[in-house]
C-alpha cells in the first residue's frame, strides 16, 4: 500500500524559490508536495512584494504623467489619487497572477498541503494546518521560507506609526508625510511612490549613499533626480531613536537631526525566516540566521537543500527562481551549473530606474583588473528625449578584456539590462557589442554608443 504522504520531493515554502522548485521537479517526473502556510500562492514577491510595489510605482507613474501632460501638448487635469481604487487596480493584479500561478501548479500534479510546516528530520515534515496535522516524508527537503522585513535595535514597529514595507503595502491612504529608514531598493522605490502620490518624503541612509550597493556614479544621478522630485535626503547618519507624537513619529538621528513625519517607514532590510522551521532538528547550520549552503545549494545534511532568501545570495525572486530550478535539477541528475551571482540583473523600479548586471568600478580593480570605462549620458539619446528622462549608461571593462559591468539610471532602464545581462555572462568584448545594430530611435542605442564608445570607434559621443 502506498503511503500518500511519501515524496520524492517535499518543498517548505511556496515562494518564488520554492514554487519555481516544485514545478520543475514535477516536469522532471518527481512527486512533489509544496506546504505553504499562506493562503495565497507565491509568497513575499508575489504578495507582498516585487507585484504589488511595482503596480504602486506605475499607478505613481501615470500620476507624474498626468500632471506633466501640458508639456506634451495634452490637456490633462490632475485630481489627486484614489487610493481605494489603486489598491483595488494593485490587488487585482496579484489576484490575477496568484490564481494563473495556482492553476499552474495544479496542472502538474503537485499537491499543495496548507498549513506551517516544520523539519522534524533529516526527510520528514510535520504540518499544522487547517485539517490537523501531516507528518510528510520526502527523499529530499527544499527549504524555502523567505524573508521578513527586519527592524533596528529598540525600534518597535507598531503598524500605525511606525511600519514596514507590509504595512505599506496595505495602508489604504496617502501619508502627508513619511520618513523612510533605509536609502536601499525598497525604501527609494516606496519614497518614489509617496512622493509622485504627493507626499512629503525623507529618506535616511546611515551610508555615503542611496543603493550603496550600485556604481556610486548611478547612485549620485537617483539622488540628483530625487533632490529635483523634491524628495529629501540624510546620507551618512544613523537612526538614534524614534518617538511617537500626537501628529505622527519624531525621528532623531546622530547628528542631532529631528525630523517629525505622520509616518516613519522601516526599509532596512530582510531578514530571513528560519525560526520555527526546525533547523535543528535535522541539524541544518545556520550563521547569522541564513540556512548555511554550497554553491548548488546543498546544506551539511545531504537530504536537504535551500533556495531564496533563506539563504545569504541576493535577496531578488529572480535568484530565487534560479536556485529552485538548479536544485530540481540536480536532484533529477542533470549537473547544471552554479549561479554566477554577479552575473544577475538587479533592477529599482523608481522613478528614474537604477538597473545593472556585473561588478562595480571598485569591485573590479579591486579583484585586481586594470579597468576602463565609458559614460554615455542619455542626453544625447532621441528615445530618452522624447521620453524625457535624464539619466546614464556606464559600462565598464578589462582593459583589453570583456566587459565587467553595466550600469543604467533612466526611465524603463530595467527592459534594457537583459541586453546588459547577455553581454556580461557571455564574456563580450566591447569590440563584440559595437558590431551590433541596435533599432533606432530606442534607448538600447545608449548601450551599442557606450560600447562604440569603449572600442575606439564613438559615433555620437565624444572619443
Amino acid at each position: 500500500m502506498v503511503n500518500s504522504d511519501a515524496y520524492d520531493i517535499v518543498v517548505l515554502g511556496a515562494g518564488s524559490g520554492g514554487y519555481a522548485c516544485a514545478l520543475r521537479a514535477a516536469e522532471l517526473g518527481r512527486r512533489v508536495a509544496l506546504v505553504e502556510r499562506d493562503e495565497s500562492l507565491g509568497g513575499t514577491c508575489l504578495n507582498r512584494g516585487c507585484i504589488p510595489t511595482k503596480a504602486l510605482l506605475h499607478a505613481a507613474e501615470v500620476a507624474d504623467q498626468t500632471r506633466e501632460a501640458a508639456a506634451f501638448g495634452v490637456r490633462a487635469t490632475y485630481d489627486g489619487i484614489d487610493m481605494p481604487a489603486v489598491d483595488a487596480y494593485k490587488d487585482k493584479v496579484v489576484s490575477t497572477t496568484v490564481k494563473g500561478l495556482t492553476g499552474l501548479i495544479k496542472s502538474r500534479g503537485i499537491d499543495v498541503v496548507r498549513g506551517t510546516g516544520a523539519l522534524t528530520g533529516p526527510t520528514t515534515v510535520r504540518v499544522d494546518g487547517p485539517d490537523g496535522v501531516r507528518e510528510l516524508t520526502g527523499e529530499h527537503i527544499v527549504l524555502g521560507t523567505g524573508s521578513a522585513p527586519r527592524s533596528l535595535p529598540g525600534l518597535d514597529i507598531d503598524g500605525e506609526r511606525v511600519i514596514s514595507s507590509d504595512h505599506a503595502l496595505r495602508l489604504g491612504r496617502v501619508p502627508g508625510s513619511v520618513v523612510v529608514l533605509g536609502g536601499g531598493v525598497i525604501g527609494v522605490e516606496f519614497a518614489s511612490v509617496w512622493r509622485s502620490f504627493g507626499a512629503e518624503v525623507t529618506i535616511v541612509e546611515a551610508l555615503p549613499h542611496l543603493l550603496p550597493l550600485e556604481e556610486p556614479s548611478s547612485s549620485k544621478r537617483l539622488e540628483r533626480a530625487f533632490r529635483k522630485r523634491g524628495i529629501k535626503f540624510h546620507l551618512g547618519t544613523k537612526f538614534v531613536e524614534a518617538k511617537t507624537t500626537q501628529g505622527g513619529v519624531s525621528v532623531v538621528l546622530a547628528d542631532d537631526t529631528v525630523l517629525d513625519a505622520e509616518l516613519l517607514l522601516v526599509a532596512v532590510g530582510r531578514g530571513p525566516v528560519s525560526d520555527g522551521i526546525g533547523l535543528e532538528a535535522a541539524g541544518v547550520a545556520t550563521e547569522r540566521g541564513f540556512v548555511v549552503v554550497d554553491e548548488l545549494c546543498r546544506t551539511n545534511v545531504p537530504t536537504i537543500s535551500a533556495v531564496g532568501d533563506l539563504v545569504a545570495t541576493p535577496q531578488l525572486a529572480h535568484v530565487g527562481f534560479a536556485e529552485g530550478i538548479l536544485v530540481a535539477e540536480r536532484l533529477a541528475g542533470l549537473n547544471p551549473a552554479p549561479i554566477d551571482y554577479d552575473g544577475v540583473p538587479r533592477i529599482t523600479y523608481s522613478d528614474p530606474e537604477v538597473a545593472s548586471v556585473g561588478i562595480t568600478t571598485e569591485t573590479a580593480r579591486a579583484r585586481g583588473h586594470q579597468v576602463t570605462e565609458v559614460t554615455y549620458d542619455l542626453a544625447g539619446n532621441p528615445r530618452s528625449k522624447i521620453l524625457g528622462t535624464q539619466g546614464e549608461v556606464k559600462v565598464i571593462a578589462a582593459a583589453g578584456g570583456p566587459v565587467l559591468g553595466i550600469h543604467m539610471v533612466g526611465a524603463r532602464v530595467g527592459e534594457l539590462i537583459a541586453e546588459g545581462q547577455l553581454i556580461y555572462n557571455w564574456e563580450a568584448l566591447p569590440s563584440e557589442v559595437a558590431s551590433l545594430i541596435h533599432p533606432h530611435p530606442t534607448q538600447s542605442e545608449a548601450i551599442g554608443e557606450a560600447h562604440l564608445a569603449l572600442a575606439g570607434k564613438p559615433l555620437h559621443v565624444h572619443g
